[in-house]
């Protein structure tokens, strides 16, 4: 895998950095620092309910695609490679046919209540489910239809962005676990209460 900085700090990225005085900076923190995924970078993958992927079309145009599904519907096949079920959708094939032309594609995963960001660029791959069965049911999830396609992306470089300006947000499972304590609490105080008003009308 390659540095991130080597990857995606073209010329033209580097002649702005001189002019902000950044450049130096950024090499300084990026160092020699090239690895695989690890025990950590894994974890934060596999505990994504979606995630946004670009890729580039034949004419230049970027395109982002949002992907959701389940907890782990995004499973990391090695310390380099992602993979993910590709199921019936609105049959445009943008990404697919952008990935059959050129299979450069930069993925981004948020957390917004914890307000981190993983960027990662990687070459990816489409094929048919039935090419690859073991694979399929790896990447199957319950309940969410038949596999059409398997989609498998070999990671180039991956780097963490800074929390600054991403708004924390909460899905409703996140709201009922943040929530869920004084709910129960409010709920058996109502319950009470209602017990303490039957029992009264009773007496009267």
């Amino acid at each position: 895998m390659q540095r991130y900085d080597e990857l995606m700090f073209t010329p033209a990225v580097q002649a702005l950095q001189d002019i902000e005085g950044s450049r130096e900076m950024y090499a300084r923190s990026y160092g020699a620092r090239t690895r695989p995924l690890g025990a950590d970078d894994i974890a934060f993958i596999s505990s994504r309910t979606s995630f946004y992927m670009a890729s580039v079309s034949e004419t230049g145009w970027p395109y982002i695609q949002h992907r959701g599904g389940p907890t782990g519907f995004l499973k990391v096949l090695d310390d380099h490679t992602l993979a993910f079920a590709d199921y019936k959708g609105n049959k445009q094939h943008i990404s697919h046919g952008n990935v059959d032309h050129d299979d450069r594609v930069s993925l981004f995963l948020m957390d917004y209540p914890r307000k981190a960001r993983m960027k990662l660029q990687g070459h990816a791959r489409f094929q048919d489910a039935t090419d690859d069965p073991d694979l399929a049911a790896r990447v199957t999830v319950e309940g969410e239809g038949r596999v059409e396609r398997l989609v498998t992306i070999k990671l180039a470089a991956f780097d963490w962005n800074c929390p600054q300006f991403i708004t924390p947000r909460f899905d409703s499972a996140e709201i009922a676990q943040l929530v869920g304590p004084e709910m129960d609490s409010l709920n058996a105080r109502i319950a009470e209460l209602e017990a303490e008003n039957a029992a009264l009308r009773g007496q009267g």
